[in-house]
């Protein structure tokens, strides 16, 4: 590619630092708007997409997670019953009252499971074994919330509806999007806290036998199972995804500030390059006085685009995961995976070409005369 491209990119240091700025800006933007919508839609299933199960009995017409309703473990039975199913385990997901120390009150979600099955137990333990709920009045909470809770310190007792709990473990990065934090427990302990009757469970998980079609089986559990829904975890999933993203403000709110921002970007880094172009409007005339093809100088500005890309693209990932970084110690969650980067790269690299070929047209029009004049 020819070497002025980068000699003129590089020449006006000023004007290259005007360009990388308003490019890593535009990429932070992209990134931390796209990963909150991301973030916000995974947030609101953290429960179910990682519950290990592949098939969920909920009240009739549950309209998301947060919203089970009681039944009794009759279901249960019968389930467990039913040709094809390996495991099934109650599990509930209540709101309590958590007191902390100093008397205030915080909402949080009691979760309660069976430790002895993988399905429905907390991920991303980082202090303590799952195996240590079966104590007494044991729970885990995540670390993000250990101080809108008032905890300290592993073994710390709290109050949970007026019940004793105590502290033997943290997970991280389990983020709730109601705000409400996660308290898992046994389901024994949960239901005791929950002020739920002993026979009444929310859900119950269900695990598939080795081979078993995972439709059919909701059929056969739909069709022996009275006054609930059979549901598999990919469509209970979607449920309450779309619940909180459409039914509500607050997905329609995260949805169009991604699409605010998206838009933002692509404007700034078109008007960004557009202008860099512009400013060497002479540089272009003297090379087509000099007698440049115009296909030369097409390359020279598209070069220029793209190193321009390229090297705003990583100031603005650099940037990007600092604040995602900080994020991840408060209650919001960005999230910046792996297809999104590569995704935003392109969707850079596409933005500033764009606008050096938009640029193109007006360096045709260029009089070669021009640096000739005053």
């Amino acid at each position: 590619m020819p070497p002025i491209a980068r000699r003129n990119l590089f020449h006006d240091k000023i004007r290259l630092a005007v360009t990388l700025t308003g490019i890593t800006f535009a990429v932070v933007l992209m990134v931390v708007e796209l990963g909150l919508f991301i973030g916000f839609s995974t947030t609101t299933t953290g429960l179910i997409d990682h519950s290990n199960a592949d098939l969920w009995v909920a009240s009739e017409h549950v309209p998301y997670i947060e919203q089970g309703g009681i039944f009794g473990e009759r279901k249960l039975y019968q389930a467990r019953a039913t040709p094809g199913v390996a495991s099934a385990e109650k599990y509930i997901v209540r709101f309590g009252s958590w007191k902390k120390p100093d008397g205030g009150l915080e909402s949080v979600q009691v979760v309660g499971f069976n430790v002895d099955q993988p399905m429905g137990a907390p991920w991303n333990v980082v202090t303590g074994k799952v195996e240590d709920l079966k104590t007494p009045d044991a729970a885990f909470l995540d670390d993000l919330y250990k101080d809108k809770l008032g905890v300290k310190q592993l073994g710390q007792l709290v109050e949970i509806n007026g019940h004793r709990v105590r502290v033997v473990g943290f997970t991280h990065g389990i983020h709730s999007f109601t705000t409400s934090p996660y308290i898992f427990m046994t389901f024994k302990n949960a239901q005791q806290v929950a002020n739920l009757k002993e026979p009444d469970t929310v859900f119950i998980l269900i695990k598939a036998a080795p081979g078993v079609d995972v439709q059919q089986l909701r059929a056969s559990l739909q069709a022996r199972l009275r006054d609930v829904d059979v549901l598999t975890t990919k469509r209970f999933s979607a449920m309450t995804r779309g619940y909180w993203m459409f039914t509500t403000g607050a997905g329609v709110a995260v949805l169009l500030a991604a699409a605010l921002g998206l838009v933002v970007g692509v404007v700034v880094v078109t008007q960004t390059i557009y202008a860099t172009t512009i400013d060497h409007l002479r540089e272009y005339g003297t090379l087509k006085a000099m007698g440049a093809p115009n296909r030369y100088i097409y390359r020279v500005i598209l070069e220029q685009a793209a190193i321009a890309a390229v090297l705003g693209y990583v100031l603005g990932m650099m940037v990007s995961l600092l604040v995602v970084r900080g994020a991840s110690g408060g209650g919001a969650s960005i999230v910046l995976n792996l297809p999104s980067a590569i995704g935003m790269f392109f969707l850079t690299a596409f933005m500033c070409l764009t606008a050096a070929i938009v640029s193109i047209q007006k360096v045709l029009t260029i009089d070669p005369a021009m640096v000739f004049k005053n």
